[in-house]
C-alpha cells in the first residue's frame, strides 16, 4: 500500500510542479514581479520559495532516514526560506532560470520518495515548530511537500487574477 502511496505523492508533487511552470511560461516581468499587496508575495517569489522549499524538506527526510528521531523543520523565520523570497534574490532570478531549477526539483521528489516504505513513513520525530510537535516522515510528505506544492499552485493563480483588479 505504502508505494502506491508514494507514487501518489510523487504524481502530485510533478503535476503541481508541472502546472506552476506551465502557469508560469508565458507571464511578463511585470506580472512576474507583481505584489497584490505588501502582505502577500509576488509570482517570483513563490517561484522561488518552491525551489527552496521542497528540497528542504526531502533533506529533513534524507537526514530523518540516517538518524531516526532527529529534531527536523523549521519556522516562518528560517534563514534559508527568507532569503529565497527575499528582493535581492528574486530581483537577480530570471525566469528561465527558476523553471529550470523546479524542473530539477522533480527527480530529487521521486528520489528521496522512492526510499520510503511503510515502516519509515511512520517513524515519528520531534519538529522544531512547536506548532507540529511530533509527527511521522509521512507527515512532512503529505503536508509539507506535497500539499505545500498544491497550495503554491493555487497562491499562483490567486495572485494572477489580482493583476488587473
Amino acid at each position: 500500500m505504502a508505494t502506491i502511496s508514494i507514487n501518489d505523492s510523487i504524481q502530485s508533487v510533478h503535476q503541481s510542479l508541472d502546472q506552476i511552470i506551465e502557469t508560469a511560461k508565458g507571464l511578463s516581468d511585470d506580472v512576474l514581479r507583481f505584489n497584490p499587496t505588501e502582505d502577500e508575495w509576488s509570482v517570483m517569489q513563490i517561484l522561488t520559495h518552491v525551489v527552496e522549499a521542497i528540497p528542504y524538506w526531502l533533506d529533513e527526510i534524507e537526514q530523518l532516514l540516517e538518524t531516526p528521531g532527529k529534531e527536523w523543520g523549521r519556522g516562518l523565520q528560517h534563514e534559508g526560506r527568507l532569503a529565497a523570497v527575499s528582493k535581492s534574490k528574486v530581483d537577480s532570478t530570471s525566469l528561465a532560470d527558476v523553471l529550470k531549477d523546479l524542473e530539477a526539483v522533480k527527480p530529487q521528489v521521486a528520489q528521496t520518495l522512492n526510499k520510503l516504505d511503510e515502516e519509515k513513513l511512520a517513524a515519528e520525530a520531534p519538529s522544531r515548530n512547536p506548532r507540529f510537535g511530533t509527527k511521522p516522515i509521512s507527515f512532512i510528505v503529505d503536508h509539507l511537500i506535497v500539499e505545500h506544492a498544491s497550495k503554491h499552485l493555487g497562491q499562483i493563480e490567486r495572485n494572477l487574477s489580482k493583476v488587473n483588479n
